[in-house]
């Protein structure tokens, strides 16, 4: 590789650089307001929990365009590193120089092509969420008698949602806002669900229907 090629890489690292600098100062500005300034409201605890929701969205997306800018700052300034040691350009991992194709479409590259797909392989080995991995059944089963993933959302779902009783047909007060929430918990029919030491809740009148009340005219009626 030429002096002039280096001269030209270590400029687009320069460049890629300040911008990346003012963009972590324009996200750092932005997290530095308050969420309820943001929003206009006095408090978290306000009326409109769509446009809050809206709001910690776009902060959480914030805080990953950060960090994302914080990597691609540090990989720049290794990469700025390696230039002045006279070891860009050098794979770090095998040794064996860096393709000049790769380095004009990722300047800041300090790993070939093949360390760095051998080291994304190990990394990202797992394509399933962590917790698949403990996770015992298949959420997609169906018709599985174990914790799927309808039952996580209705246990989720009991301590409160968006949702309101004007907007679920049917619904009286907040414990019936979700899908589903007349199904028993911890039981399958109503008669597993008999009360043990106040732990489970029994609707006797589901179990024991009353005896339906009859006119003296339909009991005359009956032969």
């Amino acid at each position: 590789m030429s002096e002039g090629f280096f001269d030209e890489q270590r400029e687009r690292l320069q460049q890629e650089k300040q911008q990346l600098e003012k963009t972590l100062d324009f996200i750092d500005q932005g997290l530095g307001e308050r969420l309820t300034d943001s929003v206009g409201e006095l408090s978290a605890y306000d009326q409109h929990t769509a446009d809050l929701g809206q709001e910690t969205f776009e902060r959480g997306k914030d805080l990953g365009l950060r960090d994302n800018t914080w990597r691609l700052l540090e990989d720049i300034n290794a990469a700025l590193e390696l230039m002045d040691r006279g070891e860009y350009g050098i794979c770090q991992s095998c040794g064996r120089p860096i393709e000049v194709q790769r380095l004009r479409a990722i300047p800041a590259a300090i790993r070939c092509f093949e360390c760095k797909q051998a080291e994304e392989s190990v990394r990202d080995g797992w394509p399933r969420p962590i917790e698949e991995r403990v996770i015992p059944f298949e959420l997609t089963t169906p018709d599985t008698v174990g914790f799927d993933a309808e039952d996580t959302w209705q246990a989720v779902a009991r301590w409160g949602t968006a949702n309101t009783p004007q907007d679920i047909p049917g619904a009286h007060d907040y414990s019936d806002t979700y899908i589903n929430a007349d199904e028993d918990v911890g039981a399958v029919t109503p008669l597993e669900a008999i009360e043990s030491e106040g732990l489970l809740a029994t609707n006797w009148d589901e179990i024991y229907p009353s005896p339906k009340r009859r006119s003296s005219d339909e009991m005359l009626q009956e032969p």
